[in-house]
């Protein structure tokens, strides 16, 4: 089975997967890049050990998103001639594969890290676009629970919905952590992502303000990464010195994250919109708690309210009382620990890779005459 895979760009937690996918008995596989970094990205990433290519870059920035337009995918795919065509998106790029594999009568997997939650807004025009494709679409790809509800929304059958998690390498978060103690801790909280207005960095500093006031002393809180808002965190945090203490480490390497979350008690993602969340799944393998908002599809799947973390909507109030709960009691905060510690075994690279290569042998299987009236 040869399966050629269109992919934006590579990301790092996705490069491990694909070298397990290749190094299945019976299985070929190309992955296909739209370019090798999208502008904002500042990744570091793991070596390429899997068959892949890179096409021409052509990006435009439309509403502060990157559309690609990449029609020597075309070229590509003919060379290759893969029996299954993976897209995860619809970029111009994913539909001329789409528009290949149809013409060609090849089986088309459609891949998607999106959720009902991060879908909700889209317009009339991406809903349509969705639509043509997964009716004529063989097999679903998911990345979660939010993702299968999306499939069931546009009327795909269940059976045909695959689950391929986002995941990390967990051993190394939870090998870091095993070293570590409550009380050695450097930090309460800690935020991890790119300072950015849609994760929301300076509701995080209210948080840990408000826990310092009902805890009766400063608190201290890591910010890990770098964004258009670095200059504005910073000053939002000196502007509270007398209950916060604040440290910004900047951009930080995969290989620092693991000593980066061990430093940390708490995780604060008050993300406004994020399909998943890799941040809380490196929280939950370095034993943190996570309070989370529901923007995030790990609310309730990976996070689990009142089980490894909260989830609360963004009022900062809230946030505080439960973040004190836990730092002010000892045992509950090593039961939310635990629990974030055994939510997280599940989502492996291992399990990611079977998922996506039993969506392709399904769509291989399934014959080319059957079309799909998705929505129906």
């Amino acid at each position: 089975m040869r399966i050629a895979l269109i992919s934006n760009e590579p990301p790092p937690y996705r490069i491990p997967v694909f070298k397990l996918i290749a190094q299945e008995p019976g299985v070929e596989l190309l992955v296909i890049f739209c370019c090798r970094r999208e502008p904002n990205r500042l990744w570091d990433l793991p070596p390429f050990e899997f068959p892949h290519t890179f096409l021409k870059e052509r990006i435009v920035t439309r509403h502060g998103r990157y559309i690609h337009n990449n029609p020597d995918v075309i070229s590509v795919l003919r060379r290759y001639s893969p029996d299954v065509v993976v897209t995860d998106g619809f970029n111009p790029t994913h539909l001329y594969a789409f528009a290949y594999a149809a013409m060609m009568r090849r089986a088309h997997v459609a891949m998607t890290d999106g959720t009902d939650q991060s879908e909700k807004s889209l317009s009339i025009v991406h809903r349509t676009v969705r639509r043509i494709v997964y009716a004529r679409s063989h097999a679903y790809v998911a990345a979660s629970e939010g993702g299968y509800r999306l499939f069931r929304q546009y009327g795909v059958d269940a059976d045909d919905v695959f689950k391929s998690c986002l995941c990390i390498d967990n051993s190394k978060f939870r090998n870091s952590a095993s070293n570590s103690t409550f009380e050695d801790k450097r930090f309460d909280f800690m935020f991890s992502g790119r300072l950015e207005d849609v994760k929301n960095p300076l509701f995080a500093i209210d948080v840990a303000v408000g826990a310092s006031k009902l805890l009766l002393r400063r608190v201290s809180i890591l910010f890990a990464g770098s964004g258009s808002m670095d200059n504005a965190v910073k000053a939002y945090a000196a502007a509270r010195t007398q209950w916060i203490d604040a440290s910004f480490h900047g951009f930080a390497a995969q290989s620092e994250l693991p000593f980066l979350y061990q430093s940390a008690r708490i995780f604060l993602f008050p993300t406004l919109w994020d399909p998943w969340g890799v941040v809380a799944n490196e929280a939950c393998a370095a034993s943190l708690p996570v309070i989370v908002s529901p923007n995030a599809g790990v609310a309730g799947e990976l996070v689990r309210d009142r089980q490894n973390g909260f989830v609360c909507s963004l009022d900062a109030d809230v946030w505080a009382a439960n973040a004190t709960a836990l730092l002010s009691d000892p045992k509950l905060y090593r039961r939310f620990s635990d629990a974030s510690g055994e939510a997280v075994l599940d989502y492996t690279y291992r399990s990611a890779a079977d998922g996506l290569i039993n969506a392709c042998r399904h769509a291989a299987r399934t014959p080319l005459s059957v079309m799909r009236m998705a929505g129906e």
